[in-house]
């Protein structure tokens, strides 16, 4: 008998100190959240590689008794500081910049007006939340979902509303993942079957002098603008410089895939991290979610419409598609350009005019966001 009432209390102490005893309704919608999730980025392969880390991430926050948000240090806490302390958001930038080749941009440089009027949507968004009761601050972290921009997103919220970094984090990349759904309809509807059918004129050649040229004074003007975001900006570029220097292949193949996977895993997790139930299930989560919808429509909205009217400025010569590259999902965005413009007119290659607007559209959404800082601060 002695034997027997050991047992039940040892089952008993093991119980109550089981995550089962702890776990509430709210801890298995988020995880239902998570699973769904990960179907999405599995079966349906929406940004797999930023998606899936985001699902697991929010399992792992809504599982009780893990000690992860405690005191002690473990290395889920140090992934939260990654965020928090801004660590992880300008390395990705790096690789991003070591991926990402200027040219069109150059080639183009007109075509930097579309990258900035795709940001319409997050001065759109920012003027909803401030109508829907959220403080400046909070509105502006919100707003910047219509960048289209994970990591920037990340960067602002952290500085200006760290308690809505979960939600915010989760409907950009979300949005990202999303951009072939979300899209194309906007861009049917606001173009002309005649305007979809517009062939470009090929683009010139640009010189190994003006890509190795660019990130440097790229990143000195704007920095010494905007100095809140030189650790974004100057991160891209010097990744940039590293792939155009012709003479740093090794570091440029390290930020663009070793160093940038391995900083998306930790960023990407840490996201999911974010998302427990006790910040997540509010009332201002699903109000962020649409407001950053509404962002990302009226950001490929402000694209195509000066898209459109740069159509007509030059007579016809540029694709007022390619105006909806200037949200910045590289190279996603610019790969819609190129589906919807192939559907119109198959054989309408517009994959390398449309990242013009979709590498503008990167520049765009950080200075959108050191200027709310600028200010904000």
């Amino acid at each position: 008998m002695e034997f027997v009432n050991a047992f039940v209390v040892s089952l008993q102490s093991v119980w109550n100190d089981s995550g089962f005893a702890s776990f509430t309704g709210g801890h298995g919608i988020m995880i239902l959240v998570g699973l769904i999730l990960l179907y999405l980025a599995i079966v349906k392969e929406f940004e797999p590689l930023l998606l899936g880390p985001i699902a697991f991430g929010c399992i792992l926050a809504n599982i009780p008794c893990t000690g992860f948000f405690g005191e002690e240090m473990n290395v889920m806490k140090a992934i939260n500081f990654g965020i928090k302390f801004e660590i992880f958001p300008p390395l990705i930038f790096l690789g991003i910049g070591a991926m990402t080749d200027f040219s069109p941009l150059l080639a183009r440089p007109i075509t930097l007006m579309l990258g900035a009027a795709a940001q319409i949507g997050v001065f759109v968004a920012l003027a909803g939340a401030m109508l829907l009761g959220f403080s400046v601050h909070e509105a502006a972290a919100i707003g910047i979902i219509g960048g289209a921009d994970g990591p920037t997103s990340i960067y602002l919220s952290t500085k200006l509303a760290p308690h809505l970094l979960g939600a915010i984090a989760v409907a950009a990349y979300s949005y990202m993942s999303l951009v072939p759904l979300i899209q194309p309809p906007v861009m049917m509807m606001l173009t002309s079957q005649k305007e979809r059918e517009i062939t470009m004129e090929n683009l010139r050649p640009v010189t190994r002098f003006e890509r190795i040229v660019f990130p440097i004074v790229a990143t000195i003007f704007i920095s010494l603008l905007l100095p809140s975001i030189a650790a974004l900006l100057g991160c891209l570029m010097l990744g940039n410089l590293f792939r155009e220097s012709g003479v740093m292949d090794r570091l440029s193949d390290t930020a663009q895939n070793a160093l940038c996977n391995m900083v998306t895993i930790f960023l990407a997790t840490g996201t999911g991290m974010t998302m427990s139930a006790e910040s997540f299930l509010v009332k201002e989560t699903l109000l962020i979610i649409v407001l950053g919808l509404v962002a990302f429509i009226g950001g490929t909205a402000g694209g195509l419409i000066l898209g459109k009217i740069m159509s007509k400025a030059t007579g016809g010569k540029i694709n007022p598609l390619i105006g909806s590259a200037g949200v910045s999902a590289v190279p996603m965005a610019a790969r819609v350009s190129q589906m919807v413009g192939m559907k119109s007119k198959p054989g309408n290659y517009l994959l390398m005019h449309a990242m013009g607007p979709n590498v503008a559209g990167v520049i765009g959404t950080a200075v959108a966001a050191g200027t709310m800082l600028a200010m904000l601060k």
